[in-house]
Parts: structure tokens; C-alpha cells; sequence
């Protein structure tokens, strides 16, 4: 049955156009010489929905994306995951990661000789040793401490991490408009404390071509940080956006997708 894009609502065309094209994992039988399968990887307090803006318009160009459930539980664990997923993946990979998720794709993209490209969105992008904490407090400038939400315990005696729906809109998605940052404040995914302070294994960015965007407007993470990060990294190119916040995938969806697809080429 075709379908006319005209007729349908612009959500409703927006739904059908990706689904169509942006979530099957391609097979063994996957064309030679086909477009990167780009993986997003979120960080914490997001989910995948955060990369709604960026799938849409990769999967127009004709990519297929896969946005992977991050556990927000520990860097090996979660690096790992990912690693599975994309292990899986008939083909080039571009990866992709978002705030922590930047620790995450760093581990899971080590030995894996389908990567052919990171791209770092916000995130970080550690040395072997390093913690997502230390790096955050490495320069000056993260309000992050003050608007977490008191810990959850959880049963095997670790703590999830929110932030304060309240303080969400203006420390994490502050040029995001106000209706969508609250919903983004109620659907967030908690992390441990442990993965935020888990010691990195050796990075993948050391032996992949690497590129960063970030803005000057991040709370999470210092821009000096990420400035600092991208340049020890040997960032192919780095993209900085003045005054956007921690989600800068969420509120610049086409710079994003545009340097993805640069690293993809």
C-alpha cells in the first residue's frame, strides 16, 4: 500500500517516514557499499526520544538509525550493551553518544571493526582512568551537584541519580521550549552514581576518528571541559554552538545531524 506523505498530518508523516526507513537493523545481505548505520547512544536523564529531531532527518537522508536503550548502569555494562548491538550490525557503524553516553560508545567501540567514526554530542569522551565526575569537575562551571534530586536506594545497594523536575528546564534543556523540557523532566531515566563514578577503560577514540559538537550554554558539562576534550581527542571537527544547552541534539537536531553525516562520509 502506498502511502501519500500529503495527505497525513506533519507528526503523522514524520512517524510513517521513520518508521519506514529508520529502525531495521540491516543484514548480512546488506548492500555493498550502503550509507553507515548511525547508533545513537543517549547519556543520563534522557532517553531515546531525545534524538527524535536528529533520527527524522538522518532517516530522510537515507540512513538507517538505530537510537539504543542506554541502562545507565556502568560503563563496562553499559559499553558492553552497546557493543552487542553493535556487533550486530551487517557493516559500517557510525556511533554516537550523548553526555555519559560519550563514556559509553569510548568502551563499546574498542575492537569493534565495524566503527568507523564516533561522534561526540555533548558528552564525554574519557581517558582510560578517568570518571565522568572528575572530568565534569575538572574545569569550572557545572551547576549539575545542586539540582539532583535526593538519591533513590536501590536493593543491591547502589543509588539512582535524577534531576529535580523543577531545576530540569533551566540545567540541562534550557533553550529547549518550556512544554517539551517538562515532559522531558518527567520521562527522564535515572543513572547510578556508581557509572558516573566509574573509572574508564582504555578509549576507542585513540585508535577512531573522532568528531565533536557541543554549546557554550552547557550547565552538565563545562564547555572547557568538552573544549578540552575535543582538542586531546584530535576532533576531525568540532562544532560549537553558542548558547546551547546540555541537549543540543534536542535543540539544534539539524547541526547535529549535519556532522554526523559529515562523519559518516
Amino acid at each position: 500500500m502506498t502511502t501519500s506523505f500529503a495527505r497525513l498530518g506533519k507528526r503523522a508523516a514524520l512517524a510513517a517516514m521513520v518508521a519506514a526507513s529508520a529502525f531495521a537493523l540491516p543484514s548480512a545481505g546488506a548492500a555493498a557499499g550502503a550509507k553507515p548505520t548511525v547508533v545513537l547512544v543517549h547519556g543520563a536523564f534522557a532517553d531515546s526520544s531525545s534524538w527524535d529531531g536528529v533520527i527524522a532527518r538522518l532517516a530522510q537522508d537515507g540512513y538507517t538509525v538505530v537510537a539504543a536503550a542506554n541502562p545507565l548502569r556502568s560503563v563496562q555494562g553499559d559499553g558492553a550493551y552497546v557493543a552487542a548491538l553493535v556487533n550486530s550490525i551487517a557493516g559500517p557503524v557510525v556511533l554516537v553518544g550523548h553526555s555519559y553516553g560519550g563514556s559509553v560508545i569510548s568502551a563499546a567501540a574498542t575492537g569493534a571493526s565495524n566503527v568507523k567514526a564516533l561522534v561526540y554530542v555533548a558528552a564525554f569522551a574519557p581517558e582510560a582512568g578517568e570518571t565522568a565526575v572528575g572530568l565534569s569537575g575538572k574545569f569550572p562551571g557545572s551547576t549539575l551537584g545542586p539540582a539532583l534530586a535526593p538519591p533513590v536506594a536501590l536493593a543491591d545497594g547502589g543509588k539512582d541519580l535524577y534531576i529535580q523536575q523543577d531545576k530540569f528546564p533551566a540545567q540541562f534543556a534550557a533553550d529547549v521550549p518550556a512544554a517539551k523540557a517538562r515532559l522531558m523532566a518527567a520521562g527522564q531515566r535515572p543513572i547510578t552514581d556508581a557509572a558516573l563514578n566509574e573509572a574508564s577503560p582504555a578509549p576507542a577514540w585513540k585508535t577512531i576518528p573522532s568528531w565533536f559538537i557541543y554549546g557554550t550554554g552547557d550547565k552538565n558539562i563545562p564547555p572547557a571541559a568538552l573544549d578540552f576534550m575535543a582538542k586531546r581527542a584530535s576532533s576531525k571537527e568540532t562544532i560549537v554552538i553558542q548558547g546551547a544547552s546540555h541537549v543540543v541534539m534536542t535543540s539544534h537536531p539539524a547541526e547535529v545531524a549535519r556532522l554526523i553525516a559529515s562523519a559518516a562520509k
